[in-house]
């Protein structure tokens, strides 16, 4: 293939990204790294700050009726199915809204009617008859789909809570399409380099091919769309972006298309910041461009990202609070070749978190490497310890893991090399529950349904480590089993009725797939095989023989306090499990790999899980992700994190969440101090192997206000598993929860 591409401007270098559809070798031809301080930014221009304005009297209508201010029921969101829609368009320099009007949720029933039917309900709005009679009596859903092809089994599993928040009644978000491309190539060029790949797609017509040509004509149509899309707002996308203002636009535009049509559980952005930094650099040391002018573009670009939204049943908001999007850019890292990627407009990201105040969106992280100029670094941590609201990853681990460089983080933690790696997500394992399985001879330690056969009865209500473990090696192994199959089925299924053309559009024809798994309730099945091994631990059972507490006897240590008698009990489940999920045929031959994480479904997890042998009550919350449970890492900060950094990457590559919170007094007596003793805290954190950090700097006394009067912090915002909330939009449950953590007081 050849797609003949001249320098759209003659000071760009010329490489293989001339000649085929190669981004990452464009970047690394132009890109101008940078190794000062922040000294540069500059505040929002006057045009932003109006902008917002408008944008911020939205959203607290939004809030004031019910999280939702207002539904289009009839048209269904394709990329180019609303008319163009402006926040005001005389002050935008970055143009283009989902609907026609900001912050009006469109109907996407390919997923499935239903849901679209009971989230217009629970506003007041009634789906348009026409849409529900089409979608009811001549086309098919993905939900549909997969709930024609579940087994009795899965649906246990599922309603039970073993197999939780599967994207089965959702779309799967977690791909990343390569939305520089557009930018780069323009969609003439992108359609003639997918008709170039369908002419290399010939017999043997197998399924796999059939599949394949099927949607890379697909994949045109929606390149030919977002040609509409553009013009709808007056931009030329069938030609490259010649300047930063189009560089901008048509990325944007290229994400705007994906957003439209499908409403993923994470829509993440890719690594663009150091791509349009060429631009921008190219335009100002030309004088066509200052850095206010600069900085304009970012604010408004992240605007737009910020007011992206999708139309929710509230049952969703249980699992995924706050109204998340999870658009995740990943800024920063090092290249394989040498040298790291921070750019000014890596500054001009996180600089946003200033001049439109704190925000969940878009999900700002950071690719963590020692070698990063300090003048990054330091800048990180001062947005950090003022906002809460950056995340960081160890762009070592997961750069020399995977030999890739330009790559992004789907969804929270998950690695993603942009363009050429796509993901299928699968939400996760009850571990603890698949524990209880262990206890209660294969039962539903809440309802005493048998869940699986064959597991042997104990010999005694005083547990025994060896007993437990076997059995527990047993329900784990058919957990992965009923896992995997449900996987499968749901991605099929979302291919066959809810394919994500325009995201794929801006994907190699044929990307390696990973499939991914995840668990939650780690912290309580280490603690809780520590407690069974190290103290004395009887099951107190009811008439039916279910264990619904226990009672422990004796000291037993407790994860997350460095301490190798219960830490490598979790460095060792996880390695089990990820052995067993591994153990199975996947769909298109994905790459299986699995998450510690838990999003704000922990506290969804607490209530469906009964009591366990650690002595943690039933219904309590899980701690997220692979956090020790609340108030037992009583060792200070370090302790806590050289607990988590011991769990292996390579067993768990969809990613390792980890989220710390600490009293701003904890890291310093001031500003400078905080800033040098997290820049420590997160060089030596990473320098274990650990993975990711979700850091929170701030006082539970702060959160507490906030829960009582929260019309006075509508942008507060905290890192919870892997992504950020507005506090004020979490449930009161899912406050309190977040209030029970550790808030270190001593590192």
């Amino acid at each position: 293939m050849s797609i003949g591409v001249e320098n759209n401007i003659k000071e760009f270098v010329k490489g293989t990204w001339n000649d085929t559809v190669d981004v990452r070798n464009f970047v690394l031809k132009n890109i101008a790294p940078y190794d000062g301080n922040a000294d540069f930014l500059t505040r929002p221009t006057d045009k932003t700050n109006l902008l917002f304005d408008i944008c911020k009297k939205a959203v607290k209508e939004e809030i004031e009726n019910k999280g939702v201010r207002s539904i289009d029921p009839s048209i269904i969101s394709r990329i180019a199915s609303h008319q163009a829609g402006y926040i005001s368009k005389e002050h935008e320099v970055i143009v283009g809204l989902q609907t026609d009007e900001l912050l009006k949720r469109a109907i996407k029933p390919y997923g499935g009617v239903k849901i679209v039917e009971k989230a217009c309900q629970e506003h007041g709005i009634t789906l348009d008859p026409k849409v529900k009679d089409v979608f009811d009596n001549y086309v098919k859903s993905h939900n549909e789909g997969v709930f024609d092809a579940y087994t009795t089994e899965i649906r246990k599993f599922r309603s039970l809570g073993f197999l939780t928040g599967l994207p089965d009644n959702y779309a799967r978000g977690r791909i990343i399409g390569d939305y520089r491309r557009l930018a780069l190539y323009g969609t003439e060029m992108l359609i003639q380099a997918k008709l170039d790949d369908l002419e290399g797609l010939v017999g043997p017509m197998n399924d796999s091919r059939i599949r394949l040509r099927e949607e890379v004509n697909e994949q045109i149509k929606a390149l030919k769309e977002i040609k509409v899309l553009g013009d709808a707002y007056g931009l030329d996308l069938s030609r490259p972006a010649t300047n930063a203002q189009e560089a901008v636009q048509w990325v944007y535009m290229a994400y705007l298309a994906a957003v439209k049509e499908q409403d993923g559980a994470a829509m993440s952005l890719g690594n663009v910041s150091s791509f349009i930094d060429i631009y921008i650099n190219r335009d100002m040391e030309a004088g066509v461009l200052t850095e206010g002018e600069a900085q304009e573009l970012i604010d408004q670009f992240v605007m737009k990202l910020r007011m992206v939204r999708h139309l929710r049943m509230g049952a969703y908001n249980d699992i995924f609070a706050g109204d998340p999007t999870w658009v995740t850019e990943a800024i920063g890292g090092l290249s394989l070749a040498g040298g790291h990627k921070v750019t000014k407009t890596s500054f001009r990201f996180l600089q946003t978190l200033y001049n439109l105040g704190p925000s969940p969106e878009p999900n700002m992280t950071v690719l963590w490497s020692a070698e990063l100029p300090k003048g990054f670094k330091e800048f990180c941590a001062q947005v950090s310890v003022d906002t809460s609201s950056i995340q960081y990853e160890n762009d070592d681990l997961m750069r020399q893991t995977r030999n890739a460089d330009d790559y992004g983080i789907a969804c929270c933690v998950s690695f993603q090399e942009i363009g050429k790696h796509i993901q299928f997500f699968g939400a996760r394992c009850n571990l603890a529950k698949t524990l209880l399985l262990a206890i209660n001879g294969g039962k539903c330690e809440n309802t005493g349904t048998q869940v699986i056969e064959g597991v042997q009865a104990l010999k005694s209500d005083v547990l025994n480590y060896k007993e437990v473990m076997d059995n527990f090696r047993f329900t784990m192994k058919e957990m992965a089993r009923v896992y995997v199959d449900s996987m499968n089925i749901i991605h099929y299924m979302h291919d066959k009725y809810y394919y994500e053309r325009a995201q794929m559009a801006f994907v190699d024809t044929d990307p390696k797939v990973n499939v991914a798994y995840g668990i939650a309730g780690l912290s309580i099945v280490a603690d809780s095989l520590s407690a069974i091994k190290h103290a004395k631990v009887t099951a107190i059972r009811d008439e039916n023989g279910l264990a619904v507490d226990f009672k422990i006897e004796g000291e037993f240590p407790y994860y997350g306090n460095d301490d190798d008698r219960v830490d490598q009990m979790a460095v060792d489940i996880t390695s089990h499990f990820n052995k067993q999920l591994a153990a199975y045929e996947t769909y298109k031959n994905a790459e299986p790999t699995m998450s510690i994480l838990t999003i704000t479904s922990n506290v969804v997890y607490g209530k469906k899980t009964g009591a366990t042998p650690d002595g943690r009550a039933k219904g309590v919350a899980f701690a997220p992700g692979a956090n020790p449970m609340h108030g037992r890492d009583t060792h200070g900060a370090i302790a806590s994190l050289n607990s988590v950094a011991k769990l292996d990457y390579n067993d768990a590559l969809d990613g390792i969440s980890n989220t710390m919170s600490m009293v701003p007094e904890t890291l310093g007596a001031n500003q400078a101090a905080r800033v040098l003793n997290l820049t420590t805290i997160l060089d030596g954190y990473f320098g274990r192997g650990a993975h990711h950090l979700n850091v929170n700097v701030l006082n539970r006394e702060l959160l507490m206000d906030a829960m009582e009067h929260p019309e006075n912090y509508p942008q507060l915002t905290i890192r919870v598993s892997g992504y950020a909330v507005n506090f004020v939009r979490l449930s009161r449950d899912q406050q309190l929860e977040v209030l029970s953590r550790s808030f270190f007081e001593k590192i």
